[in-house]
This record gives structure tokens, C-alpha cells and sequence, in this order.
């Protein structure tokens, strides 16, 4: 198992593509240690022990995936120079909010970021405008202000299940208007999030395994049926308190197919 990554490890690699160093016992990396990697598009250094975002990176690495370490700081200068990076998965990391210095991404464009099972309390408000894909799933987000959405519009995926989110606030949503899949599932939701009707793009919404208990006849469509919309292909309710059959059919006057909706399987 290595245990650290000295000064010298790579000389004589430059033209090397991906450097995979998963599962090991990785808690130094030496400032230097990635000089030589010019050509570097792919680092894999998850399941380690690293408590940083070694410095340094390659500015020609595209994809860099950090999961499962030690990380409780992202430092503001970190990706300086990383223009060319599109991907960062770095979930299971014991990440709070306060361990991402403000600026940390500045310059990314990235379209996928992902920071699940760490230890967020809220949407970090900073990350790259450019996101299509961002999950935060397994946190402990316990309310989606207006403003935590406010520069996201280009995303088309928003993954935030599993957490213990109570409170949509009305407006928060329609800042990401080509978004087309959105994860709530496993939270702690009373109702159907404000805002759904007017995400024209949106396809797939979950929302099982939460306390909603009434579903209004306008909360997925916008009102009237000749409204122009992409038509929803799922939408999951189950394991929610709500008397289905009472449910107005109209409700789901958008969805293609009723196969696409799952109710019912719930236990108090």
C-alpha cells in the first residue's frame, strides 16, 4: 500500500493519460509531485487518506475524482489554472460548508460536481456557473433557500435525496429552467415543491420517502392543457402519508404515462 507520493515518482512520465491510485493509504503528496504529468487528463485517488486536495494539478487534467478520503478543506487556490477540468467527484469526504474557502472554484467550468455523503447544512452558493450535473445527495441540507439556486441555470440534473430538507422556498426552483431531473426523494418535504410547473424541460422528479400528504391539482402542471411543456416520463410518490385516491386525476395531465407514476407503500 503507498503511503505517500514523493517529489520523483512521476519523472520520466510525461505523456502518461490517466494515473489511477485508488485504495491505498495516500496521506502525503508531495508539491511537486505532478510536474512531470503535461499530458495528465485522468487522476483516480480515491479510498485514501488525504486530508487536502493535493496542490499543484496538472493543468491539462480534465476529470479528477477525490471520493472517500479524509478532506475537510477545499483552499480557494486549489484549481487555480484548471481550465480544462469537467469533472470532480469528491463525496464521502467529512466536508461542512465552512471547509469550502469562498472562491474555491473560481475559474472552473465544470459539468459535474458531486459532494455526497459529507456534511453540508446548506447548497454551497459559490460552485462553477457552468454545472449541468451537481449531487449533494446524503447531506444534512435541511432547506433550499431562493439565492442557493440563483446561478445554477445551466444544470439539467440536481440531486439532492437523502437529506433532511423541510423547506423549498416559492421562486427557488424556476432558476434552473432547462433542468429536466430532480432527486428529493428521502427528505423531510410536507408538500409538493412550489415551482414545478414552470420547468418546461423537466421529466423526472422524486419525491418518495417524504411527510407530503396533499397533492394539488396544479402542483406538476401549469394550469390549462394546451400549456407547452416537455411531458414528465416519472414522477415517484411512494412512501408518503397522501390518500392517493383522492388524488384528481388532472394532476398528473402532463405525464405520458400513468405507468410513469408511483404512489402507494406506505407505512406509518
Amino acid at each position: 500500500k503507498i503511503t505517500e507520493i514523493k517529489k520523483d515518482d512521476f519523472k520520466g512520465l510525461s505523456k502518461l493519460y490517466a494515473l489511477v491510485l485508488v485504495n491505498n493509504k495516500i496521506s502525503k503528496v508531495n508539491e511537486k509531485a505532478f510536474e512531470p504529468l503535461h499530458r495528465l487528463q485522468k487522476l483516480y485517488i480515491s479510498k485514501n487518506n488525504l486530508v487536502e486536495i493535493p496542490q499543484n494539478l496538472p493543468s491539462s487534467l480534465v476529470e479528477l475524482r477525490i471520493h472517500d478520503n479524509k478532506i475537510k478543506r477545499v483552499r480557494k487556490d486549489v484549481f487555480n489554472g484548471l481550465k480544462n477540468m469537467n469533472c470532480i467527484e469528491m463525496g464521502s469526504n467529512p466536508l461542512e460548508n465552512s471547509g469550502l474557502e469562498a472562491g474555491a472554484f473560481d475559474g472552473l467550468k465544470l459539468n459535474y460536481l458531486r459532494i455526497s455523503e459529507a456534511k453540508l447544512t446548506g447548497v454551497p452558493k459559490d460552485l462553477p456557473e457552468t454545472l449541468n450535473e451537481l449531487y449533494l445527495d446524503h447531506n444534512q441540507i435541511q432547506a433550499i433557500e431562493q439565492e442557493d439556486l440563483l446561478r445554477y441555470a445551466k444544470l439539467y440534473r440536481l440531486g439532492l435525496g437523502h437529506n433532511k430538507i423541510r423547506m423549498i422556498e416559492n421562486g427557488s426552483l424556476p432558476f434552473m429552467p432547462t433542468l429536466r431531473e430532480l432527486h428529493l426523494d428521502n427528505n423531510k418535504l410536507s408538500k409538493v415543491p412550489p415551482g414545478l410547473p414552470d420547468l418546461k424541460f423537466l421529466q423526472v422528479v422524486y419525491l418518495h420517502s417524504n411527510n407530503i400528504t396533499h397533492i394539488g391539482v396544479n402542483d406538476f402542471c401549469p394550469v390549462g392543457f394546451g400549456v407547452k411543456r416537455a411531458f414528465y416520463n416519472g414522477i415517484s410518490l411512494f412512501n408518503n402519508p397522501v390518500e392517493y385516491w383522492e388524488v384528481q386525476p388532472a394532476a398528473f395531465r402532463c405525464v405520458t404515462d400513468r405507468l410513469a407514476i408511483q404512489f402507494g407503500n406506505y407505512k406509518k
